[in-house]
Order: C-alpha cells, then sequence, then structure tokens
C-alpha cells in the first residue's frame, strides 16, 4: 500500500459526493504495502479505505471486488466495495480504476500467537467454504506462469548459490503443478496473500477475535491448500531462521481443519505446496527490490527472509501431526 499516484483533497471530496459517503473530513496516505496507491479516508458517513489500483486493469477488477462483496455479504469480516448509485463497485480517481471499502476496526498483530493462529486457521477455512456459490473465475495471476516469467528477470541480481536454487525449485513445482495430484486438488477463489499485516485482530491481549481480512488484489482461483501454505509461511515460522513454529502450525492447521478438514490429497501435497508457496514470495520480493517501481513510501521487503523459508522448506518437509 505505497503511493504512487497522488490524490488531492479535491478529488477525494469529489468521489465520497459521488458515493454519496458524505463531506470529508481527512484524508491519509498509507505507507505500508507495496502494490497499489491508497489512503485512509474519514467522512460525515465513516471510516474507509481508498484504493487506486497501480497494475491490475479495469476488467480484472470484477473478480476482485465481486469476491470482497461476496464474502462480505455472508457475513465474514471482509471490507465490503462501496457501490455508486447504479451499485458500480469500481470508480476512477486521479485517473485511475479505485474502489472505496468500509475501514475495519481492529489492528495487525506482528507477533501471532496460538490464540491468533487458530483464529486464522478458521477464517481461511470459512472462506474457502464461502467462495463455493462465487460464480467468477480468475486464475491465480502470481501463480507458476507468473514465476517462470519473472525468474529470468532476477537472475543477474543473484549469486551462484541462489541461482542453483531458484532453477531447482521452478523445476520441482512445475512438476508439482503439473501432476494428476494437484489437478485432483480441492480448488477455488483464493486470498493468495492472508500475511499478518493483512489480518485485524480487536480485543484485550489474550483475548483478541479476528475483526477484519484485507487486501484481496493478489486473490484468483487456485488450490485451497495453496492458500492454507501460503499462511503457515508467514504466520508459523521463526522469523530468524525460516524454521516451522511447531506449536503455531498445529494451532493453525487443527482450527482449519475444524471446519473444513483437508482431503488426504492436500495432505499429501502439503509439504510440496509450502515450497511453492515460499518460492512465490521469495520471486515476488526479489522483482520488488531488484525491479522496483517510483512510489512514495514505498519499502521493499527483504527476499533473504523467504529464501530461509524455502531452503528449510525444500530439506525438511513439514507435515502436521495427526
Amino acid at each position: 500500500m505505497a503511493v504512487f499516484t497522488p490524490v488531492s483533497t479535491a478529488q477525494a471530496q469529489s468521489l465520497a459526493q459521488r458515493l454519496g459517503v458524505g463531506e470529508l473530513r481527512a484524508l491519509e496516505p498509507i505507507g505500508a504495502g507495496i502494490e497499489n496507491t491508497n489512503y485512509f479516508l474519514s467522512s460525515s458517513a465513516g471510516d474507509w479505505v481508498l484504493t487506486l489500483f497501480e497494475r491490475l486493469a479495469a476488467e480484472q477488477l470484477p473478480y476482485y471486488l465481486g469476491l470482497m462483496q461476496h464474502l462480505a455479504r455472508q457475513g465474514l469480516p471482509v471490507p465490503e466495495p462501496h457501490g455508486d448509485a447504479q451499485g458500480r463497485l469500481q470508480h476512477q480517481v486521479a485517473g485511475k480504476p479505485a474502489a472505496l471499502v468500509r475501514r475495519l476496526s481492529g489492528m495487525t498483530v506482528s507477533a501471532p500467537d496460538l490464540h491468533h493462529c487458530g483464529q486464522l486457521g478458521a477464517m481461511l477455512a470459512r472462506l474457502h467454504l464461502g467462495v463455493a456459490d462465487f460464480g467468477l473465475q480468475q486464475p491465480n495471476l502470481r501463480g507458476l506462469a507468473w514465476w517462470q516469467a519473472t525468474a529470468p528477470q532476477v537472475l543477474g541480481h543473484l549469486a551462484a548459490s541462489q541461482v542453483a536454487l531458484l532453477s531447482d525449485e521452478l523445476a520441482f513445482a512445475g512438476q508439482v503443478a503439473g501432476s494428476p495430484a494437484f489437478a485432483a486438488l480441492p480448488r477455488g477463489a483464493v486470498h493468495a496473500d492472508l500475511f499478518r499485516d493483512n489480518v485485524l485482530f480487536d480485543g484485550l491481549p489474550g483475548h483478541e477475535k479476528l475483526t477484519g481480512c484485507l487486501d484481496f488484489y493478489f486473490a484468483g482461483d487456485d488450490a485451497f491448500v495453496f492458500d492454507l501454505a501460503v499462511c503457515l509461511n508467514d504466520w508459523c515460522v521463526d522469523d530468524g531462521d525460516g524454521r516451522p513454529d511447531e506449536a503455531r502450525a498445529q494451532a493453525l492447521v487443527a482450527a482449519y481443519e475444524r471446519v473444513r478438514p483437508l482431503s488426504s490429497g492436500e495432505q499429501r501435497l502439503l509439504p510440496a505446496l509450502l515450497r511453492s508457496a515460499a518460492l512465490r514470495f521469495w520471486l515476488s520480493r526479489l522483482a520488488d527490490l531488484h525491479l522496483p517501481r517510483r512510489a512514495a513510501l514505498l519499502q521493499a521487503k527483504d527476499p533473504a527472509h523467504f529464501e530461509r523459508i524455502l531452503r528449510h522448506r525444500a530439506s525438511q518437509p513439514w507435515h502436521p501431526q495427526r
């Protein structure tokens, strides 16, 4: 959530009036994140998040905005896009496609414990069940094809050992993705980026309630267990060396399975998809670091974190205890 496109007070007020959310009271740029331009927008009708889409094309947005609306209307803590008088969820601000969503309460948790991981696991399962009747389809745009296209662009910035790791893991991920076992996995719309900074909690320490799942703009159709692997690689690792935190990982998977039990195929392929999920975010962080875009407040994240996770997932596969 960097700022690539400045938004003036007049532009924000014009949008607020068009959408019937009252008078503009405040407009504050959001510095976290790296994909889109984001502002906190406060009006006389409440608090909102304004997003200007910097990479996604206008024709892609109905999938993302429709998915958020679909889940929010099922009672899940997902910010629902605010439509105009004709019900259109996509708007135009500063020459860019844009959306306005309700700002949810709560704060992110940088050091999750068993309580947080359990709630996240249960919510992720609810999200996966909730998309069963979602009518739109779109591939995961940061899937294998993107990995294969991005890898050659960053190779010149890597040491020999990193080049070897990237080559080996791309080959492994391709074998997994092309297997009949992977094709048979349950799938549908997944978040694909439900990291700690995209989940909100509210309440007293130790008793917090999960109040928000944010930023669905990497969502796409994929295997549900890949989505689970993405979460395990962020919520349940030692940030120093990339090792899995056994207690947190077990808590997350157990809570997930109380809502949506994993199939035998998902159980077997989870270790492989933990590797694929680590590869995906190692590659994206390498691209953000070495192929940067200009933006105010932009801070690329360290790729070494996911390189450590990837090496650990490849050398010591992790299975949940049964």
